[in-house]
């Protein structure tokens, strides 16, 4: 199957998934994969793999769905483990309440989602949004617990920022490519500077949400009023002596200087030895593991090492299912990617093409939709659009990295169940499939509209 009737059959699979989820409880690792599997042969992925006529290899379902499967472990698998090691030696040693006072201390008790989203903002610059809410995620629980401000409010918040900034400002990768598809790769402080510009909508729109959604939906790891009720001194006390600003910020602290310096280094086209340590050291999965160290030495400190096996115990059990179901996300989003879908879409651009500003927003947001990365969107759409910058009326410097800010907001747009991220928020926020449509979706959906409107304006000033 191909063109109109898959992106149909499309549409209906998703609604067949959520219901699956919501309605009849049907465990969502199961529930994507036999979509995924039912998907992949109704678009006509052959069952084995096969090769061409003139010798190219045409991946079988079996090998797309282990492709997808596997892909996903090896990208963000270890992140989230380990990020999430952190994030438990962190709640243990206390040191997760006293980045939260921290935070109070700099914003006030009144102002935690806010906090919670700007901090997400900055962080998701030079790190990837998925790993960013893995690492902020104990500062989320702690400041929840002090405050006994809604759980759902302070997630909203810290995906906003976070989504925001991974597909607006380099060096986060699906910007800088987007950036350089379009001819303004050489121009990266324009690119910056407009995507922390377009932020502003976004943010506000984000912000409202997550305090508006927060009244009608409830996690699971809510706040205990009795727990908020006590004292900072008796939370102080059931710990013993809390650790230090720096000891309690440098698990999280460290990784995002590495990677962030990483990303310094690729973007100056630094070479030799000093540039490959700086490189692999800001690799997620090297720069988690030094955090990792930091929080044993932590831990060390704290005189509890005889925790360690039953923290790591711990957390392998939690994050588990959050890796399956994460993976499974993987399949549908390989799945689409390796159908005709996307050649389709590419194909009919031309049609859309008449809209202006609002083709890009809507081609990349049709192409998130449907195979689930923002990084992917954010590259194919900008392939697609290239060419036909002049047709649109883009030509200066500023209209075209308007353009690429448009592909970002719709590569947010929107976040459902093949995007891996969709996962992770709902999983460490501690939500259900189905509160995380109400949630995620639909914020990543106001925040996108927000931002386009934005960008539309911008457009108008700068025709």
């Amino acid at each position: 199957m191909t063109g109109l009737p898959l992106i149909i059959a499309f549409i209906i699979a998703i609604v067949i998934m959520i219901v699956m989820i919501s309605k009849f409880k049907i465990h969502p690792f199961v529930s994507i994969m036999c979509i995924s599997l039912i998907l992949g042969i109704i678009a006509g992925i052959p069952i084995v793999d096969q090769q061409t006529a003139d010798g190219a290899k045409v991946s079988g379902l079996a090998s797309v769905i282990g492709a997808g499967f596997s892909g996903t472990f090896s990208s963000i698998g270890i992140v989230i483990i380990l990020g999430a090691l952190i994030g438990s030696i962190l709640e243990q040693t206390g040191a997760a309440l006293k980045l939260a006072d921290m935070v109070i201390n700099l914003v006030g008790k009144n102002n935690p989602v806010l906090a919670m989203e700007l901090m997400g903002w900055v962080v998701s610059i030079p790190v990837f949004c998925d790993s960013g809410f893995v690492i902020l995620n104990p500062i989320r629980k702690a400041l929840v617990q002090r405050t006994a401000v809604s759980s759902v409010s302070m997630t909203v918040g810290l995906s906003t920022g976070l989504y925001i900034s991974h597909v607006f400002i380099p060096p986060t990768p699906g910007p800088i490519a987007a950036a350089n598809t379009l001819g303004i790769g050489g121009n990266l402080l324009l690119v910056m500077g407009m995507g922390a510009l377009c932020s502003i909508f976004p943010l506000i729109a984000g912000f409202i949400y997550a305090k508006f959604i927060g009244k009608r939906v409830k996690a699971d790891d809510e706040a205990d009023m009795g727990e908020v009720a006590k004292s900072y001194e008796e939370l102080v006390a059931e710990y013993g002596t809390l650790p230090s600003g720096w000891s309690s910020l440098s698990p999280i602290i460290v990784p995002i200087i590495l990677m962030a310096l990483s990303s310094i280094a690729a973007m100056a086209h630094m070479s030799g030895f000093v540039a490959d340590l700086i490189t692999f050291l800001g690799t997620p999965i090297i720069a988690l593991a030094v955090g990792t160290v930091f929080a044993v030495i932590q831990l060390s400190g704290a005189g509890k090492m005889e925790k360690f096996y039953d923290i790591c115990n711990d957390t392998l059990k939690t994050v588990g299912p959050i890796l399956f179901v994460t993976a499974a996300g993987g399949v549908l989003g390989k799945v689409i990617a390796s159908s005709d879908m996307v050649n389709y879409i590419s194909s009919h651009a031309g049609v859309l093409s008449t809209m202006g500003i609002f083709f890009p927003f809507l081609l990349s947001a049709i192409l998130k939709s449907a195979q689930g990365s923002s990084t992917v969107a954010l590259t194919t759409t900008a392939g697609i659009v290239a060419p036909l910058l002049e047709v649109l009326g883009f030509t200066s410097p500023v209209q075209v990295t308007l353009v690429c800010m448009a592909i970002g907001a719709g590569a947010m747009t929107v976040s459902h169940a093949n995007d891996s991220f969709f996962w992770v928020v709902t999983n460490f926020g501690a939500m259900t499939p189905e509160e995380g449509y109400k949630t995620q979706t639909l914020n990543t959906l106001v925040i996108g509209v927000a931002a386009i409107v934005e960008i539309a304006l911008l457009s108008l000033v700068f025709h």
